[in-house]
């Protein structure tokens, strides 16, 4: 005799105790048994809940990167339009990559740019604004931020000097993650 279709054998004489469905193995199933289509609707709504959860959660993961995409761009646009409006700040000397200018106001409210610090100066006779470092791409560096943007052109720099910075990976690398 041959199996029924998604059960065992009838009589579960010698057969492969087989089962598509949980519950059926070890009885005899007949083709429209209602405890299997239960069992497999039970089981279909069971994946198809897996699967929307799985997806849900691989979006929200995209939409987090998204989110930080956009906050990198934001940064990178302002960042372009400080730098844009610095290079139009008044400045009587040819400016050099490297050097630290400092930015000052005239009463007439005219902006512009001096190697003067305010210490130099003595008496500063202009609003002192802030200082800036030229970098040699030609994007300003605050003040505040220049040791910190020297460590990472450093670390760069070393990088690109080896001539083998990143060695190819074709599998995930989670070294110096974990300690």
């Amino acid at each position: 005799m041959m199996a029924a279709e998604g059960g065992a054998e009838p009589g579960g004489g010698g057969g492969a105790g087989l089962a598509l469905v949980e519950g059926s193995v070890g009885r005899a199933a007949r083709v429209g048994d209602p405890g299997d289509l239960v069992a497999l609707a039970r089981q279909v709504q069971q994946a198809d809940d897996f699967i929307r959860a799985n997806a849900c959660n691989k979006l929200t993961v995209i939409a987090e990167q998204i989110r930080y995409l956009q906050e990198q761009a934001r940064k990178v646009l302002d960042e372009a339009n400080r730098d844009a409006d610095l290079h139009h700040v008044a400045c009587n000397l040819v400016k050099k990559p490297g050097n630290i200018y400092y930015m000052y106001r005239r009463e007439s409210g005219q902006r512009y740019f001096s190697i003067l610090s305010p210490k130099e100066w003595g008496t500063c006779p202009h609003e002192f604004l802030g200082a800036y470092k030229l970098q040699h791409d030609m994007s300003w560096t605050p003040f505040e931020d220049i040791e910190r943007r020297d460590a990472e052109i450093n670390i760069l720099d070393k990088l690109l000097s080896r001539q083998a910075a990143l060695p190819p990976c074709t599998e995930p690398n989670f070294q110096g993650l974990t300690k």
